[in-house]
């Protein structure tokens, strides 16, 4: 027979080291599981679908594969990364109110789950970088980023993430967390260590990419009020809306994600006191919404950006007819854009912006 399960409640971080991740669970009504599992289930659908269209359409679309637009491919594959195996793994140990998957998954769950928030991070960095040199370097972005160049980096940040994630495995951080139902990083296993990866993986890299885009939002201010009428051609109101889409992907991970950081940053710097005063159901709130940003970065492109909103719908129609996988033909080589990141082509005095 099944052993019994040991029911704990509140928020308080517990030591469980001596239990089996399946014999941990908590005493909640039924509608907090079906709303959790529902709202997770959603999540998925969303991350899945709309991450796949963002990869397809750079795929298909010859003015959407740049540079730039590698670093968005490279996001949206870190994105997909907890939608395929993490998340569902969630699903169960909601289904079932527990972890019974074993210790193996759980520590594969929690290293897939470090590597898309971190992946996620570095990309988001990668892409405000690529931009602050396309709009405030450009005499030397050619060079920067040319085809080879912008592999390595994408190659670079990945290398740096799974780096990142490694020591994991020797503080012992990755856990199962009754809490959220997932094997994840445990804010409590070792204070320095936390405070550390709060800083490198979400402090630090917030604070350079703000600094990108202060910057350009600083030269677009310039140049709309003809203080540098000679650096770019005139901006309309569509060019300052193809900006403000590379922006809001970076303030809705920072709000996603800034909740959850800044816990574990007052459960580490005094974890007896700290920890018992938070909220279940904010610590909670705050993983779910952390888990809901993988889904979001499709719909602003959507939203916010004509050239992929334009392929969505192309390849929504193409499902039908089986054309989903044959890149966008053309005669004219001239059609091929290979490094800029958000091109400012001027055309009979009006510019547009071609990527994110």
């Amino acid at each position: 027979p099944q052993r019994d399960k040991m029911k704990i409640n509140g928020s308080r971080l517990m030591n469980t080291s001596s239990l089996s991740p399946h014999e941990i669970t908590l005493n909640r009504p039924p509608w907090v599981a079906t709303t959790l599992g529902s709202f997770l289930i959603f999540t998925i659908v969303v991350d899945i679908l709309g991450n796949l269209l963002v990869i397809f359409s750079v795929y298909r679309n010859k003015k959407l594969r740049n540079a730039g637009n590698l670093f968005v491919v490279s996001l949206a594959v870190a994105d997909l990364v907890v939608a395929v195996y993490p998340y569902p793994l969630v699903l169960v140990s909601i289904v079932h109110n527990g972890w019974n998957l074993g210790f193996v998954h759980c520590q594969i769950s929690g290293f897939l789950m470090g590597l898309s928030v971190i992946g996620s991070i570095f990309n988001i960095t990668g892409i405000a970088i690529n931009r602050y040199c396309y709009i405030c370097h450009s005499l030397k972005y050619d060079k920067l980023y040319s085809d080879k160049n912008s592999l390595c980096y994408v190659l670079l940040i990945w290398i740096l993430t799974v780096v990142a994630i490694v020591p994991n495995f020797y503080v012992g951080s990755l856990q199962y967390d009754p809490r959220v139902f997932s094997c994840t990083f445990a804010q409590s296993a070792s204070s320095a260590y936390t405070i550390a990866v709060v800083f490198f993986h979400f402090i630090l890299p917030i604070m350079i990419v703000t600094y990108c885009y202060l910057r350009i939002w600083i030269l677009v201010i310039q140049v709309r009020r003809r203080v540098k009428p000679e650096f770019r051609p005139k901006l309309t109101p569509h060019d300052v809306r193809n900006f403000v889409t590379m922006f809001v992907v970076f303030v809705l991970f920072a709000i996603c994600w800034a909740p959850l950081n800044f816990i574990g940053l007052a459960v580490a710097i005094n974890p007896g006191r700290v920890a018992p005063l938070i909220p279940e159901w904010f610590f909670v709130s705050s993983y779910f919404m952390a888990y809901f940003n993988s889904c979001l970065n499709a719909i602003v492109y959507g939203l916010l950006n004509q050239n992929f909103r334009r392929e969505y719908k192309k390849i929504i129609i193409s499902l039908c007819t089986a054309r989903m996988f044959f890149p966008e033909s053309s005669n004219d080589a001239a059609d091929r854009i290979k490094s800029k990141p958000s091109p400012l082509m001027t055309n009979n005095n009006q510019v547009k912006v071609d990527s994110v």
